[in-house]
């Protein structure tokens, strides 16, 4: 039971501060919050995704980048371009290594107003820090694994933020449907996306890239935007007018 509740948590909150953070904050800027509360990001999402930590600067950059050139040759990621899942991550791994260490030249559109935290991203994308936490993760499962089956689940728990990007920027490229014609590939995996909080909603995000609710249709209930409405409520976050 622990192995399980312990992938669900990585599952679902890593998840939660991809989308939310990551995603609707640093690449699209649909709402704003307080220096505080951008730094307390930093920290949560390098403390839920741990071995897999992606960096607000990396993650915003490049996925305007798959906005921009979605689908073509210039995509971060895209089934069109890559002969495999496996090669379009390994590039798309190595792209954003390229932008986060700034050792390619990124136009001004990608990168402007895109918070990064640079000695913070240091420590948490270091070596180091996904090797403890590829240890602490080990260690809970020899702690707590009762089954063979169990240990299944550990390299998940490794690469849970590059399966999270599979999922959407891979298979929501070939499966699902479309509400929108659009010049891509993109799709909705799921009428009601309880898997990826939202961000199955591709086709959706692809047409109306900069609105924080993801889900168009009265069934499409895009559960990161309900928490948003409440951390608005409560003045955490403001969300920006659509």
């Amino acid at each position: 039971m622990e192995i399980l509740i312990l992938m669900l948590v990585l599952w679902y909150v890593g998840l939660f501060f991809q989308t939310f953070f990551l995603h609707r904050y640093a690449a699209h800027q649909t709402f704003k919050m307080s220096k505080f509360g951008e730094r307390a990001c930093f920290f949560l999402t390098w403390l839920f995704q741990g071995s897999n930590y992606l960096s607000a600067y990396g993650y915003g950059v490049m996925h305007r980048m798959h906005h921009a050139y979605a689908d073509t040759e210039k995509d971060p990621h895209s089934p069109k371009y890559d002969a495999n899942v496996f090669t379009m991550m390994w590039r798309t791994k190595n792209i954003y290594q390229d932008i986060n260490k700034k050792r390619i030249p990124v136009a001004e559109k990608f990168t402007k107003n895109v918070p990064q935290w640079e000695r913070f991203d240091k420590f948490a994308s270091s070596r180091i820090s996904r090797l403890v936490w590829g240890a602490l993760y080990t260690t809970f499962f020899i702690i707590f694994a009762s089954v063979w089956w169990h240990w299944l689940f550990l390299p998940v728990a490794f690469l849970m933020a590059p399966i999270h990007g599979v999922i959407i920027n891979w298979f929501a490229h070939i499966y699902g449907y479309v509400n929108f014609k659009v010049s891509d590939t993109s799709k909705n995996l799921l009428p009601f996306d309880f898997l990826m909080m939202g961000e199955g909603y591709h086709n959706n995000h692809h047409k109306h890239s900069g609105r924080a609710n993801f889900g168009v249709r009265w069934f499409e209930v895009d559960i990161t935007y309900c928490i948003m409405l409440v951390l608005n409520k409560i003045g955490m976050i403001r969300l920006n007018k659509a």
